[in-house]
């Protein structure tokens, strides 16, 4: 017969387990605490901001200087070289529809020096320079096939370029691995090494924001593309990078996040699905070692989700999510777009409001500043993702008008 004290015993660890889930991993909204945020509109001096002058050269700058400081880390750009090689070239890719390049861009600094491969679709129909995606990939390399023998939904390359747009990505390996062991590698060992000694210093999520700054960089030297209609994707912790990077680069017209969540474009101060602490716990290179900190500490954060949005305005942003996606929190990602764009709308005086409501499923709301959808499914970056993508980008950029 069965030990009655092991029993009660085996119980009551169970039910502590249980309980020890439900209190770190929340999925109930009604659990949800009050949660004051930041203003956008406020300065840490408590001077209000209202300006374009003001918010450009004081809300903002000290907005980037929180998130280099508490969350990613600083984006060096020092360089004693950059150089771009095209390493293969195909006039005649995807059967004749597209010029397929692949471009190792090189970048020395203090006597070392890393590569990283750029592989870039552009549209032979094109009539003059074409707009460009770039993915941050960090998925397995096939996703990005450039020899189109693999082909994933994850990155449609066909679909973009049939719809006039150049698609462009890298693989975060040639940066940084998304490995905890190996992601010191590639540019913060050879390029970097300093910041791995600063607690505010870049790490694997800053690097790929790097990365991405790269390829922009050579976008603007490539006479078919149109570099002033670029627009930067990335998926979960791809779209937390994209984030980053359309925050630091002024250069991209369109940041897109794709079910990007905790430390992305959902608000860290819900507590809802993933939290600070099990980000930092799983991934603690990802972030700069000041993040530590907040964990169970959200609201000692100088800063949340939200004013990552308002730093990029008057540029657009996208933020979109999946119905089964709790885990990245889909209404703390779309209220961290609703208030951070109200930069958008009250200093830059741009039309349209965003629905106060997180919009039903597969009801993409396309403004002239703004996106969102959130797509039917699980966690993923998905061929009615692009094409929500796309719909906007033609939107924005007059494209659907020619």
């Amino acid at each position: 017969m069965p030990n009655k004290s092991l029993i009660v015993l085996s119980l009551l660890f169970f039910s502590f387990l249980h309980t020890r889930a439900q209190d770190e991993f929340n999925y109930d909204e009604s659990l949800v605490p009050d949660y004051p945020l930041p203003d956008p509109f406020v300065s840490q001096q408590g001077e209000v901001v209202s300006t374009i002058k003001d918010w450009e050269h004081q809300r903002r700058v000290e907005i980037l200087r929180l998130f280099e400081d508490n969350v990613y880390g600083q984006v060096p750009g020092s360089m004693d070289e950059l150089s771009f090689n095209l390493v293969s070239e195909d006039k005649e890719a995807m059967d004749g529809n597209a010029h397929l390049k692949e471009i190792d861009i090189r970048v020395g600094r203090n006597g070392g020096s890393i590569s990283m491969r750029l592989i870039l679709f552009i549209p032979k129909s094109a009539t003059k320079p074409a707009p460009v995606f770039l993915l941050i990939n960090h998925r397995d390399p096939e996703n990005i096939d450039p020899t189109r023998k693999v082909k994933m939904g994850f990155w449609p390359a066909e679909d973009i370029v049939e719809r006039g747009f150049a698609a462009a990505t890298f693989h975060v390996k040639d940066v940084s691995d998304d490995n905890n062991d190996t992601f010191k590698e590639d540019i913060l060992q050879t390029l970097y090494p300093e910041q791995l000694e600063m607690k505010n210093g870049m790490r694997g999520l800053g690097a790929w924001a790097w990365g991405a700054m790269r390829a922009m960089d050579y976008f603007e030297t490539d006479p078919q593309i149109d570099a002033k209609k670029g627009a930067v994707v990335g998926h979960s912790r791809g779209g937390k990078a994209s984030l980053w990077t359309g925050a630091q680069d002024t250069r991209w017209a369109i940041t897109i996040s794709n079910n990007s969540g905790c430390g992305g474009a959902a608000l860290s101060r819900r507590r809802f699905g993933e939290t600070v602490r099990r980000i930092n716990t799983n991934f603690p290179y990802w972030f700069t070692d000041n993040f530590d900190q907040y964990n169970d500490q959200e609201d000692l954060l100088p800063l949340d989700q939200h004013l990552l949005i308002a730093s990029i305005a008057p540029r657009a942003v996208y933020v979109a999510s999946a119905s089964e996606d709790q885990w990245a929190d889909p209404k703390g990602e779309y209220l961290s777009l609703v208030l951070g764009t109200r930069v958008h709308r009250e200093i830059f005086q741009m039309n349209g409001n965003l629905p106060a409501d997180l919009p039903e499923v597969e009801s993409p709301v396309h403004l002239p500043y703004a996106g969102h959808h959130i797509r039917e499914g699980k966690h993923n970056l998905t061929p009615y993702d692009w094409e929500q993508y796309m719909d906007f980008a033609s939107r924005l950029y007059g494209l659907a008008n020619e």
